[in-house]
């Protein structure tokens, strides 16, 4: 790959810089009609936790060819720390227990009532904490939606990567390596808001995304809801030759099924997306229908954003109770869809998958 940072944005400075990174902070929310008095048809009890979000958005890395640049992180060096409003907190922490310890980020938006829930997400290969808060835009829903967010952060000593081995078998089952650690993180910090287990949810982008099915299918009763973005089915490999394999659409007969189906689920793939191939969110969908059981209703919906196309397919039990969406997105890479361009592996084009995800968790609970 050729790395292509010629006539590259320089980082604005000083009140300018801050200005900004307000200015995107205040687009990114009227998007999802956010902002203060905003028409927002999925979210109708949206409103500001506290005041204007100040979060830095950090200015562009150096770019790689191609949209999701990937490995900027590993070869730059961590991306810069957000300007947090004043109230809110971007904490650093470590949670251990009986399976090892990761370290943590959590962003705490100023609290002017009672949290509204708990969201993990858990980055990519080669991307970490911060880098991940940058490209999804989280924290600035956080602070409209009063919620709080967990950033795990995966270590080069567990893997030299920083994926989280969602293709070992000892981090595909309950109570046993990465899947243990992150749930017990999110009950810690569930705990500490006093947040319920139908508050709390998951989503990932990649492998974050693979071990967020994980814990989808192995602490269901810890994660309400889970959000896939380009990830892979719950035990699609059990080493690394099958990982590839998996990734590449070749997966070879699975050892481990899912069997619970308790987490209801948001799927994002794209169609150009040449490092997971879309099949594999395809099969996240079917394994939830197939162990969810019983009569479903499906529907679908179709749109166009910044000139790209995609496709919502909504399946609802007979209650109406909101089981599954899966979202198709035309020509978008390995890359999250709608994020912004100053994180790795973002796409600025097609719907926003942050809005979406926070608007699935929190508004469309299961009855």
């Amino acid at each position: 790959m050729t790395l292509m940072n010629a006539g590259a944005p320089r980082p604005a400075t000083g009140d300018a810089r801050l200005a900004a990174a307000n200015d995107l902070v205040r687009r990114t929310l009227a998007q999802h009609g956010l902002m203060p008095g905003g028409n927002n048809a999925h979210s109708p009890s949206s409103q500001f936790c506290g005041q204007m979000p100040k979060i830095d958005f950090a200015y562009p890395l150096p770019r790689f060819s191609g949209m999701a640049q990937p490995g900027a992180m590993g070869l730059f060096g961590a991306s810069a720390e957000p300007t947090i409003p004043e109230g809110a907190a971007f904490e650093v922490g470590t949670f251990s227990n009986g399976a090892g310890s990761r370290d943590y980020r959590l962003y705490v938006p100023p609290k002017t009532g009672e949290i509204a829930g708990v969201v993990m997400m858990l980055h990519g290969c080669t991307q970490n904490p911060e880098d991940f808060a940058t490209g999804t835009g989280m924290n600035a829903l956080a602070q409209a939606r009063c919620f709080v967010v967990i950033y795990p952060r995966q270590s080069r000593g567990d893997n030299a990567q920083s994926c989280w081995n969602w293709f070992s078998r000892n981090d595909q089952k309950r109570d046993r390596g990465e899947p243990a650690i992150l749930a017990g993180m999110a009950q810690e910090v569930a705990a500490r808001f006093d947040v319920g287990a139908d508050r709390t949810f998951v989503a990932g982008l990649s492998a974050g995304a693979a071990m967020a099915v994980i814990l989808g299918e192995t602490h269901g009763d810890t994660f309400a809801a889970v959000g896939a973005h380009s990830g892979l089915p719950y035990g699609a490999a059990r080493d690394v030759p099958s990982a590839f394999a998996a990734m590449g659409g070749n997966a070879g007969q699975r050892l481990v099924l899912p069997a619970k189906g308790r987490a209801r689920t948001i799927v994002f793939h794209g169609t150009g997306d040449t490092t997971v191939h879309p099949s594999n969110g395809q099969t996240i969908g079917r394994d939830l229908l197939t162990t969810t059981g019983g009569q479903t209703i499906q529907t679908e919906t179709m749109g166009t954003r910044n000139g790209r196309s995609w496709t919502c397919e909504t399946t609802t039990d007979t209650t109406g109770t909101l089981l599954l969406e899966h979202w198709t997105v035309d020509g978008l890479g390995h890359a999250w869809s709608g994020g912004q361009p100053a994180g790795t592996y973002t796409d600025a084009k097609g719907p926003n998958a942050s809005g979406e995800m926070i608007r699935f968790f929190f508004d469309t609970e299961s009855n």
